[in-house]
């Protein structure tokens, strides 16, 4: 079950949900609720523009969004975060391909 981003996909998510990048409240919502917005950031940050991310499974997926958000925030000198079952569903459905 494959899934993948890209800033293309991302604007399209948003767009279908009626939002815009800076709609941090509706952005949160979408992405899980509590600290949806980051993490949404943290996956547009993973995948370089032009480009577009593919996993094979939601285990590689939530693997690459952690071990990025693990050397971010080694290079801020700072606690990574942990993104809450609510975020890794809701990235899930939104980053899920269909078959």
């Amino acid at each position: 079950m494959p899934y993948s981003v890209s800033h293309h996909k991302l604007t399209q998510i948003l767009s279908a949900h009626g939002l815009k990048a800076g709609d941090a409240g509706g952005i949160d919502k979408l992405f899980g609720g509590n600290d949806g917005y980051y993490w949404f950031g943290t996956v547009r940050d993973l995948c370089p523009p032009g480009k577009t991310m593919v996993w094979e499974t939601q285990y590689d997926m939530v693997n690459a969004i952690q071990a990025h958000e693990n050397a971010t925030a080694a290079e801020d000198e700072m606690k990574p975060q942990v993104p809450s079952a609510a975020n890794i569903a809701a990235l899930s459905k939104a980053l899920h391909d269909p078959l």
